[in-house]
């Protein structure tokens, strides 16, 4: 059907959205290669850096609310940038906000599913009307190169029009198996408030796909997101309103995880909590939600995305240059800073020697530096503590392995560190084991595709992996055995496309959630069967 109103349901006139987009396909990326695109945005890097130290207000219940204390966001490439001026807010307002979001439900959740679908699909309009600007304010803020910015808004364009589509096809009654003398249905409904989480490093398509998802099906959030990255995340929001979403239905709460983030999971009328980021922090909200609190009336929802430390086995029948390009991408894309990266690489001992070299000469030419200079590959580390981390693992790594290539501190004054490759390692040593989350690759050596398997599998986690190899036999053991949410095959194990690979892991790598995939909705919905005696009764 087509949408003809052109009031919002905040009572805004809002512009009336035609609601047969026709068959959903991926947001295209924008070539920086081209003269006009790279002019963009080097305008759109110099428009974003006069809106440095500005302050952004906590927004709950749809009132504007600034606190005496504040926390600042800085930039990673230049650490004495301020990028904005958020809230510090306290336990009183956490509760505030859950209990205004609880109100606004009773409202929301009647609002058609045609008028709410509408709001993301306005919503995506603005986004790629203002998207080198995005694109610049994710550079400045956490450190993304233009094209990892890009992507980042480009797949939150796609959360919104495929979530919206996705709605429409959940939003109408279920057809059951019909039943003689009865007219039965079963219709999807929302569960409640919900509390966001969502992680620094996917700053606006995680951030916004966990929030749309919620809000379209008909529930009310508060969005929490990190310190290192509120930026992107107040200015969706505002872009949400400008779309017709209510105040109060999205709420924009920065403050403490320890004190206010608690609180919010912990409130009684918190129905569920949508979280992505580490596995200590996805497991701290697993614990907290199954504690029933006073006046709670239902089982707490978690929706946890959580680490990863990703294998790319390469076969001694792939083909090793491609191989190369796969793992290289994979492990320094973004500084190694995605919970898809690949941080082992495990390689068949025929080509082990041949596949090292390679990788070696790949990872020497990738450079490292401030965001601004589109010729740097790899931007900074997210903060001091993160480069402090992530330096102690490479000392460690040193220790449990050969280091064959970077291995200290970049140049400049932000938090670059070099990609790093450390081989020979063991299938027990800790760089093996544990997620690092930055430019650091392990390379350990296997005997034959058995071991390769068996060593992919020695993890707690269980995101993304790959497999090189042009053996099918050999592939489709993979398929069967290779025990992650995500498996590729010989491609990289980083960019998966909402549509097209659905997103989420196992064991300590979340509740395989599958962002992006036709059962994502669901996990912010309740269903309900209506069964209807006909001709009634007398």
């Amino acid at each position: 059907m087509t949408s003809t109103a052109t009031t919002g349901t905040s009572g805004t006139p809002k512009a009336a959205v035609n609601l047969q987009r026709g068959e959903f396909a991926n947001e295209a990326f924008i070539d920086f290669t081209k003269p006009e695109n790279r002019k963009a945005m080097e305008e759109a890097l110099a428009q974003v850096r006069g809106m440095f130290g500005r302050e952004y207000p906590l927004t709950i219940g749809g009132e504007r609310i600034t606190t005496s204390e504040k926390i600042k966001s800085y930039n990673p490439s230049h650490p004495e940038q301020v990028i904005g001026v958020f809230q510090k807010a306290t336990v009183e307002m956490a509760n505030t906000a859950v209990e205004k979001a609880h109100a606004a439900f009773e409202r929301w959740k009647r609002v058609p599913v045609e008028e709410r679908v509408a709001c993301l699909y306005r919503a995506a309009d603005i986004l790629r009307k203002r998207r080198y600007e995005l694109d610049a304010w994710l550079s400045y803020e956490i450190g993304k190169t233009w094209p990892e910015a890009d992507a980042d808004i480009a797949e939150l364009i796609d959360f919104c029009e495929y979530y919206g589509r996705e709605a429409l096809r959940l939003g109408a009654p279920q057809r059951l198996t019909p039943f003689r003398g009865e007219k039965n249905y079963l219709k999807y409904i929302p569960l409640g408030v919900g509390i966001v989480i969502p992680p620094w490093n996917f700053a606006a398509a995680i951030m916004g796909g966990m929030t749309v998802a919620a809000i379209v099906t008909g529930n009310t959030v508060v969005v929490k997101p990190s310190s290192d990255s509120p930026t992107i995340a107040a200015i969706f929001i505002d872009i949400l309103y400008e779309a017709g979403v209510p105040g109060d239905v999205v709420s924009f709460f920065t403050g403490p995880g320890s004190t206010a983030g608690e609180a919010l999971v912990t409130h009684p009328k918190t129905r569920f909590i949508a979280f992505t980021g580490s596995k200590e922090a996805g497991l701290r909200i697993a614990e907290q939600a199954t504690k029933t609190q006073p006046g709670q009336v239902w089982i707490k929802r978690t929706v946890l995305e959580m680490g990863g430390k990703d294998a790319i086995v390469v076969d001694d029948e792939a083909d090793v240059d491609a191989a190369v390009e796969g793992v290289a991408l994979s492990a320094f894309g973004y500084q190694g800073q995605k919970c898809s990266a690949c941080s082992r690489a495990i390689v068949a001992e025929k080509i082990y020697d041949e596949f090292l070299a390679k990788l070696v000469e790949r990872v020497k030419k990738m450079k490292v530096g401030p965001i601004e200079d589109p010729a740097n590959y790899m931007g900074p580390v997210i903060n001091k503590a993160a480069m402090t981390s992530i330096l102690g693992y490479i000392d460690h790594g040193k220790k449990e392995g050969r280091l064959v290539a970077g291995g200290k501190r970049a140049e400049g004054d932000g938090y670059f560190i070099e990609p790093t490759v450390i081989a020979d390692v063991d299938r027990k040593a800790r760089i093996f084991q544990e997620e690092i989350f930055g430019p650091v690759l392990a390379v350990t050596k296997a005997k034959d595709f058995d071991e390769a398997l068996s060593m992919a599998n020695d993890s707690e986690f269980g995101l993304t992996g790959a497999v090189y190899s042009q053996n099918a036999a050999k592939i489709a053991r993979a398929e069967e055995e290779f025990h992650v949410g995500n498996l590729y095959m010989n491609r990289k194990c980083t960019g998966a496309m909402v549509g097209a690979h659905p997103f989420g892991g196992f064991n300590m790598s979340g509740t395989d959630s599958k962002s992006g995939g036709q059962d994502y909705l669901l996990l912010f919905t309740q269903a309900k069967t209506v069964s209807e005696k006909i001709g009634g009764t007398k």
